[in-house]
């Protein structure tokens, strides 16, 4: 899956577009852990996103 293909379905899913890289980064996470990427699809687009700035919160 691409980026773009990724957007499409985030508005798909969402009925909006994402706000940040950071909202994304958390649909591409849900994607992958409801089996909906393969691991590969994960790190590539996790790798595109960190470029574009998106962090997972630091959890305490």
């Amino acid at each position: 899956m691409t980026l773009e293909m990724l957007v499409h379905e985030f508005i798909r899913v969402k009925q909006a577009p994402p706000s940040n890289a950071d909202e994304l980064l958390d649909f591409t996470q849900r994607c992958y852990i409801l089996g909906n990427l393969s691991i590969a699809q994960y790190q590539n687009l996790f790798r595109e996103l960190n470029l574009q700035g998106a962090s997972k919160p630091e959890y305490a």
